[in-house]
């Protein structure tokens, strides 16, 4: 098995620039723990898929999980989810219950924007609240607001086929965020967007975390992505799926994401993240 390689964490001070005062990051040490993955086994058709994984997250923190494709970490989302009916060993805890299907405390956002099309924008923002049973004056207040926050402001009546792919994800945003829910589970939910539309996504929802700070999985290929707008990235290997190293962005908030592509500390973790990534595949490649 792969050594996990893991990182101390601690206050970290920001260069002083003109004009502005020196931010310091403290991550708690200690904080009640939301999700607990321990030895998690799990095998398809006889071939392993995800290989004594083990993740302990607190309350409110950021996590995103990277890994080359086909490594379980989907896999490990929808388990989570509790989406997954197969044999599996180890456990699996959120707020120190086991997963299960149709669970509240969880919002999921898919890679796919999954909009209902005789559904309009205001109507699909709306859709998991209106199936949680919250009421019509309260679902479709938030859902105002939280379109006006992803700037779809104006375009509550237009359908789905009226608008960009980059539009319908940010409905599904403020869809996901309407859940009250302190779970989010996340998988690579701008991976297909372009450039520009991503940043924009990428500030967004570090601004709407920094508000609720709701405890937060997120899949990801992007480590600019990840380094962005995570407290910390998990590596996992090469199928069958191990954690490699669990890294710490100790990064001061609130974050700027397109500020931080010209900080140093971007590049060194974004330099550090990517040589893990090649280690695990090499680790694995020999065996």
């Amino acid at each position: 098995m792969a050594a996990i390689h893991t990182f101390a964490r601690e206050s970290v001070q920001t260069p002083e620039r003109p004009g502005t005062t020196p931010k310091l990051m403290s991550v708690p040490m200690t904080a009640k723990t939301a999700i607990e993955v321990k030895d998690l086994e799990l095998a398809f058709g006889g071939r392993t898929v995800i290989d004594r994984v083990s993740l302990s997250i607190p309350e409110g923190q950021f996590v995103s999980i990277v890994g080359p494709s086909g490594c379980g970490k989907t896999t490990m989302l929808n388990l989570l989810a509790g989406l997954v009916d197969a044999p599996h060993r180890g456990t699996l805890q959120l707020g120190g219950s086991a997963p299960r299907l149709g669970d509240d405390r969880i919002a999921y956002m898919l890679a796919r924007d999954s909009l209902l099309p005789w559904r309009t924008t205001l109507q699909n923002a709306c859709y998991g609240m209106q199936v949680r049973g919250v009421p019509s004056k309260a679902r479709e207040s938030r859902a105002r607001m939280l379109l006006q926050r992803v700037g779809l402001a104006g375009f509550e009546d237009t359908y789905p086929k009226h608008l960009s792919h980059g539009m319908r994800q940010r409905c599904a945003l403020a869809r996901t965020f309407a859940l009250e829910s302190p779970f989010l589970l996340m998988d690579e939910p701008f991976g297909a967007l372009d450039a520009q539309t991503k940043l924009q996504l990428q500030e967004l929802v570090a601004e709407l975390w920094q508000q609720e700070r709701r405890t937060v999985v997120f899949i990801t290929h992007d480590l600019g992505e990840a380094i962005s707008i995570s407290d910390r990235v998990i590596v996992m290997s090469a199928r069958p799926g191990r954690i490699v190293a669990d890294i710490p962005i100790d990064l001061p908030r609130p974050r700027n994401v397109r500020d931080l592509q010209g900080e140093p500390q971007f590049h060194k973790l974004y330099a550090h993240i990517w040589e893990t990534l090649e280690h695990g595949w090499r680790h694995d490649d020999a065996h």
